[in-house]
């Protein structure tokens, strides 16, 4: 690395189907850029390192601060988010490469629907309308509150699910995230209602069964939350809600 450049290399491909190309780029350096600024500069100019203009490399962001999800990326041979990852804090050349887990669409861009599907299958959400009063609600202890919390920040960006052994493109387990909101929402006053359809939900397939605990999931996670704690916790209900089945409760 040069003291006043930044040097990327990139895995480019223009859609699914088309060949794959790696380009490298040198940009100006500027104390305090994260891998997003980086690549903002580069749509400036798509302009290679021998010379040649390219087009502009895709990639997604939205919040900038590790927040909504979008701009997960491999960075390095590390799953994470390009907003949070600092160039001062990166090896040089700093290797971009999209996730794998998941169908490309274009350069850094991939289609994480899977992890929405998933999250429909199992419910994971508080089916009121809004359109009466339900009142104040009852209280939530605090240890509880500080639990759902920590669960709540999930932000569906599929590191969890980049790391997994156990999902492949092909395969149906849905994945920690998913897992852990079922315990998110069956915790809830309100969601604890359909706790029942959520667990029915992780007993099919592609559910908690497939789990291999390779425990690399909280690992990845950029918010730490606790998958782990959330499987077991997750294996336990459905244990308790077999065995209920089983005896016609």
């Amino acid at each position: 690395m040069g003291r006043n450049t930044i040097d990327l290399r990139i895995k480019r491909q223009d859609g699914p189907d088309a060949p794959i190309r790696w380009e490298e780029f040198s940009l100006p350096y500027r104390p305090r850029m994260n891998v997003i600024s980086a690549l903002m500069e580069l749509r400036r100019r798509p302009v290679t390192v021998g010379g040649a203009t390219t087009t502009p490399v895709a990639w997604e962001a939205n919040c900038l601060e590790e927040v909504c999800g979008a701009c997960s990326m491999i960075i390095n041979g590390k799953v994470r988010q390009a907003c949070s990852s600092l160039v001062d804090q990166l090896e040089q050349p700093i290797v971009l490469e999209p996730m794998t887990k998941f169908p490309l669409v274009r350069d850094l861009v991939v289609d994480r629907q899977r992890m929405f599907e998933a999250l429909k299958r199992v419910r994971a959400w508080v089916p009121i309308d809004g359109t009466y009063d339900l009142g104040p609600g009852p209280r939530l202890a605090p240890g509880t509150q500080a639990v759902a919390y920590n669960l709540s920040r999930c932000m569906t960006c599929g590191c969890c699910l980049e790391v997994c052994p156990q999902l492949t493109p092909t395969s149906p387990f849905i994945g920690a995230a998913a897992i852990s909101q079922v315990r998110l929402f069956n915790m809830h006053p309100t969601g604890g209602m359909h706790a029942r359809e959520r667990l029915e939900a992780l007993m099919g397939e592609g559910g908690l069964a497939d789990c291999g605990n390779a425990q690399n999931c909280v690992h990845a996670c950029p918010k730490e939350i606790p998958l782990t704690e959330s499987i077991a916790e997750m294996g336990r209900q459905v244990t308790v809600h077999a065995v209920r089945r089983l005896l016609g409760g």
